[in-house]
């Protein structure tokens, strides 16, 4: 090949290279979405886990969404308190109170507790074992079936299986929600961090069935409901709820309950 049609080739190559970057520049110019300030400066400061718990397809999602006032200030639950008011300085608002919450497991139906109808030799998967007959292997048919689904499912190794049942580690969780949406047999729930009463069950069976399931089930006698002053615990489906809100951590239906269900 002569060196003049060597330079040609240069030629062509260099001019089309120089052409494509000249019209890459300006469309990018011309199409460039406008970024707000703010919602950099937000995503900035969340936590970054992209867990999902804001109900926002990770933090640029929920920064977006915060700046468009689609969401609330104090909408990412890992970062609590200290990144909401860090947002609320960005944003020119009050960040509030932002009140811890952490995952809670309606059930004790531990192995030497709960009975079993069958042995499940199959995939470990909580979802798979709900499919199979009577919802499980266990005799209660709304307790924890222990196979782990939880678990997997929280990016933060805040939730066990210990002794057949799920435990949360109240320190270690951020409240992402994760575990809850994992569990075919919703047994998981956010409550408040400092909430020193709850009722570790969820079976919505009467009393006697109860009793022939699971050693502590809550059996719905309504001793807890009549001790309480303050209207805190009520039993609604055979099963009694403990309101937050109304509680005062007194710990009269703990100590009246016969079952010893509420922890």
């Amino acid at each position: 090949m002569s060196i003049t049609g060597i330079i040609i080739a240069a030629v062509i190559v260099g001019g089309t290279g120089l052409f494509i970057g000249v019209f890459l520049g300006v469309a990018g110019k011309k199409f460039a979405v406008e970024v707000d300030e703010r919602e950099e400066a937000i995503l900035g400061v969340l936590p970054g886990n992209n867990c999902g718990g804001c109900g926002y397809a990770g933090c640029s999602g929920l920064a977006a969404a915060i700046v468009k006032g689609e969401a609330e200030i104090g909408a990412c639950p890992v970062g609590g308190a200290p990144v909401a008011a860090k947002i609320g300085a960005i944003m020119g608002q009050e960040a509030g109170e932002q009140a811890r919450q952490v995952a809670f497991v309606k059930c004790a139906g531990t192995c030497d507790k709960a009975k079993q109808e069958y042995e499940y030799h199959g995939i470990g998967d909580c979802i798979m074992v709900n499919m199979m007959q009577d919802g499980g292997p266990k005799a209660c048919n709304y307790g924890c079936l222990g196979e782990g689904s939880c678990v997997k499912a929280c990016p933060f190794d805040a939730i066990h299986i210990v002794d057949g049942v799920a435990v949360v580690d109240k320190e270690e969780c951020k409240a992402c929600g994760k575990c809850i949406a994992a569990c075919p047999k919703k047994l998981i729930e956010l409550v408040p961090y400092d909430q020193k009463h709850l009722v570790q069950c969820n079976s919505r069976d009467k009393g006697k069935d109860v009793m022939a399931a699971c050693s502590v089930g809550c059996i719905g006698c309504k001793m807890c409901e009549k001790v309480c002053e303050d209207g805190a615990v009520t039993v609604v489906d055979n099963i009694a709820h403990i309101d937050p809100k109304k509680c005062t951590n007194c710990g009269k239906c703990a100590e009246k309950c016969p079952k010893k269900i509420i922890q």
